[in-house]
């Protein structure tokens, strides 16, 4: 099946159905590495997340047959390795236990603009710090930035890390995160502008800390 143009959803789902391996070698090539970066928010290490991924592959290969194309491959994809991933995370003492009709508390926030998605070029890494820095110093205090973001993201309440992973680190759209879910719009929306908002809170800190010392 030399030539065939995988980024059209007939032909690749074909192509998986016929088990060509130029088919899954184009699904691996394209999403192994952001599945990893997902799985990786259910369970406590890497190594289990590559199990996770390697189960959810295998998944995809004896299912693929049953595919009835209601969703995206990419949906149907990520929708395997969710729950693959819960349920690893059970085990391994780590779970997101996200509800769809869970009641959503007032809590402050900032406007999300002031936090923004990232550009599909800039998929699966974080933006510049909102505030510039010196050359000499910018590759140590870039550092320093992912860290304070990677406990922050850490510290978020499960369904908010969940939702913020998807939009803001692997650049899905609302509409691919509600599939994905299985959550309403309003609820993916509201959990992204916290956890956004709490990120923010977190790099504010950190900068006023910089500054007063």
């Amino acid at each position: 099946m030399d030539g065939l143009d995988f980024s059209d959803e007939t032909v690749l789902v074909k192509a998986l159905v016929a088990r060509d391996p130029d088919a899954f070698g184009f699904l691996v090539d394209r999403y192994h590495a952001p599945l990893i970066r997902l799985a990786q928010q259910y369970v406590p290490s890497r190594a289990v997340a590559d199990e996770v991924v390697q189960d959810t592959w295998l998944a995809v290969i004896e299912g693929i047959d049953r595919f009835e194309q209601r969703s995206s491959v990419k949906t149907w994809l990520y929708r395997i390795l969710i729950n693959v991933a819960r349920s690893r995370g059970v085990k391994e003492t780590r779970t997101i236990p996200f509800a769809a009709t869970a009641v959503l508390e007032d809590e402050p926030a900032v406007d999300p603009h002031r936090f923004p998605r990232f550009t599909r070029r800039g998929r699966g890494q974080w933006k510049q710090p909102p505030q510039p820095w010196g050359d000499p110093e910018q590759r140590a205090l870039d550092a320093e930035t992912f860290d304070v973001l990677g406990v922050a993201i850490e510290q978020l309440p499960p369904d908010q890390r969940e939702v913020l992973t998807m939009r803001d680190v692997l650049g899905w759209t609302a509409s691919e995160t509600c599939d994905a879910l299985s959550v309403t719009d309003a609820n993916q929306r509201v959990l992204l502008h916290r956890a956004r908002a709490k990120l923010r809170t977190a790099l504010e800190s950190h900068y006023d800390q910089g500054r007063h010392q």
